[in-house]
């Protein structure tokens, strides 16, 4: 039985999840939510019982002091609650934890069950992947959805993929069976620059989900520490002639591969995030966007594999 007491009635609730792990190139996933933790200061309401996902000799727990008191920190899953204020207040349910090591089913459906109490309206999960592209180009975000209604409605591919998957692909199965909207956000990581922390992709995920949920997340100094990695990435590839070379191959692939027609439509999606943080208002694109789904009912969880 999940037990909400002290969380209050949360207006147009949206869930945000990321999990460290396989689903979590260069950290990207879990530092965006974690940002979000930090900047909107949460506060967690419930964490899942580390005993019942997660294999210990895997995810090991830390010893730490405190006031000379020593204590140990269980690898789990938390869940925190924070309020976007505006001219149209939205509450964030934020889940940050590691990707669990059994009972995947289970997990899902203890997820859904926060989800279903709480009343929220969308489930967007977050994560990274490596892949081929530059370091010196726009990170790659791609939106997905098993729902090709939702896919329609708020401009997203409907996912066509076939093969391994990780917790983001299941639990995004889960809600879909369960009637609950869901949305899978993945940055595309340079695979030749796979090591945490990557602030650009980071970034690249928070203008996105900004754009999905119609919020302004203050960015504080990510923007910063995105243009500091570049430069700092930029510098290691050019004392590495092979290194540059391959890059410079993969800036060549990319900007083919690019129509312009694309490229017109992030230019102008720049320009009108741009100006919504200049007037701190919403943009002609926010003033038009389709409102949210309704709130489904519930439906019986179904086993999936399938990202």
């Amino acid at each position: 039985m999940i037990e909400l007491e002290g969380v209050p009635e949360l207006i147009d609730p949206v869930m945000v999840a990321a999990f460290e792990g396989w689903n979590d190139a260069g950290d990207a996933a879990s530092t965006a939510v974690a940002h979000l933790d930090r900047e909107w200061k949460g506060e967690v309401f419930a964490a899942l019982d580390a005993e019942d996902y997660y294999d210990f000799q895997v995810n090991r727990p830390t010893v730490w002091m405190d006031a000379g008191v020593r204590k140990i920190t269980w690898p789990t899953t938390r869940l925190s609650v924070v309020r976007v204020g505006g001219e149209k207040p939205r509450d964030l349910v934020l889940v940050r934890g590691i990707e669990p090591s059994m009972r995947w089913r289970s997990f899902c459906n203890e997820l859904l069950g926060f989800a279903h109490e709480l009343g929220v309206e969308l489930v967007v999960i977050l994560g990274a992947l490596l892949g081929d592209t530059p370091h010196t180009r726009p990170v790659p975000i791609s939106g997905t959805t098993s729902d090709p209604d939702l896919a329609r409605r708020m401009d997203l591919e409907e996912t066509k993929y076939e093969g391994p998957t990780g917790i983001v692909g299941v639990l995004q199965e889960a809600c879909t069976h369960a009637g609950v909207p869901a949305v899978s956000l993945w940055a595309a990581v340079p695979h030749y620059v796979s090591q945490p922390p990557n602030p650009k992709a980071t970034l690249a995920l928070l203008n996105r989900l900004e754009d999905l949920i119609d919020v302004r997340i203050p960015l504080g100094e990510l923007p910063e520490d995105a243009r500091a990695w570049q430069v700092g990435v930029d510098q290691l590839a050019a004392e590495d002639s092979e290194v540059a070379e391959y890059v410079q191959t993969l800036e060549e692939a990319r900007d083919t591969a690019e129509l312009p027609e694309a490229s017109g439509e992030a230019i102008a999606r720049e320009f009108e995030r741009y100006l919504r943080r200049r007037d701190g208002g919403p943009s002609p694109e926010d003033r038009t966007r389709p409102p949210m789904p309704p709130k489904p009912g519930n439906k019986d969880d179904e086993d999936s594999s399938d990202d």
